[in-house]
């Protein structure tokens, strides 16, 4: 009977452990499933597989890229918050899935606060206010003074209603009381070729998407929402500079996985994470696209991502922006 009950102790003992042991080995099951929820070639994307091969070294186990794009996100995001939380299933969360969305979707299959842990910030893609050459504008003085020059205000091209360059849009216009119209297109890609032609006048364009039109001169740069001058637009000032204090807006991105992943897998991805950010190849790479790096804790990225969606969430009351 003692030996019995000897044993059944020891297998009491070994079964409690192996979760422990398990995410002490973390990653050795099976390649990590990264989730991208937009398609691919994207910027999202682009960041994702950015980071892919050098997260792979780190954790001497592949990752995968899987492209799962949909309702802003929502599908994606779905997807990943009913998996299993085990730390091979992780999310490109970004501004849409981690703030923008709860407010503008009353009945999203997930809950960004209570379905995901963190892992770490990646990137910002830094917004900068744009205007077709053919507007006699040259700073955000002569710009707000022209907006309100025209009678029935002035339009502004979006890659879609909710994105973050729609929600800069509307932040910029309920800061100075600006009569501007959304105008929604299906990506970035049309709605900066409108601008381009002409069609629309200007927009909030994504440093990645709009920099070469900038320095082709096909777009002219007034401003850009960002804390400082950035390193590809020298000469173009900050809307802080130019009047608007405390004005910042970003397109950004971070990781994260379902809730309740194990700490040592988070912490082990947090790590990879932060190691690739600092590979030459990534940051010029990033350089190059206009990105701003942004390493961080897990906690810090809970803390950033429940600021902007307080803060976009207000943003998207005081606009009363909805989705029809």
């Amino acid at each position: 009977m003692r030996t019995f009950i000897r044993a059944a102790a020891a297998l009491l003992f070994a079964v409690s452990l192996a979760p422990a042991q398990a995410a002490s080995d973390f990653p050795s099951e099976h390649p990590i499933n990264w989730i991208v929820p937009y398609p691919a070639g994207g910027g999202t994307d682009i960041v994702a597989r950015t980071l892919q091969e050098g997260m792979s070294k780190v954790l001497n186990q592949n990752v995968v890229i899987q492209n799962k794009p949909g309702a802003a996100t929502a599908i994606g995001a779905e997807f990943v918050a009913h998996a299993k939380a085990d730390g091979y299933t992780v999310l490109s969360g970004d501004t849409a899935t981690l703030a923008a969305n709860p407010p503008l979707y009353p009945h999203l299959g997930y809950d960004p606060q209570r379905d995901f842990t963190p892992i770490g910030m990646m990137a910002r893609f830094n917004m900068i206010l744009v205007v077709n050459p053919s507007i006699p504008v040259h700073d955000l003085k002569e710009f707000i003074a022209w907006v309100k020059a025209q009678k029935h205000g002035v339009q502004y091209a979006t890659p879609g209603t909710g994105s973050p360059h729609h929600l800069t849009g509307a932040l910029f216009a309920l800061r100075t009381g600006l009569n501007l119209v959304n105008v929604p297109y299906r990506g970035a890609a049309p709605a900066i070729q409108d601008v381009l032609s002409g069609q629309v006048p200007m927009m909030f364009v994504d440093s990645a998407s709009g920099k070469q039109y900038i320095a082709d001169g096909k777009l002219r740069a007034l401003a850009v929402a960002s804390k400082k001058r950035l390193d590809i637009l020298p000469n173009v000032p900050t809307l802080i500079e130019s009047g608007l204090p405390g004005f910042e807006a970003y397109a950004w991105q971070g990781l994260v996985a379902p809730k309740g992943t194990p700490e040592e897998a988070v912490n082990k991805l947090n790590e990879a994470l932060n190691e690739t950010l600092k590979s030459p190849e990534v940051i010029a790479k990033f350089k190059a696209l206009g990105l701003e790096i942004t390493p961080s804790t897990p906690r810090q990225l809970d803390d950033y991502a429940r600021a902007e969606r307080a803060k976009w969430t207000k943003v998207i009351k005081d606009s009363h922006i909805t989705i029809e």
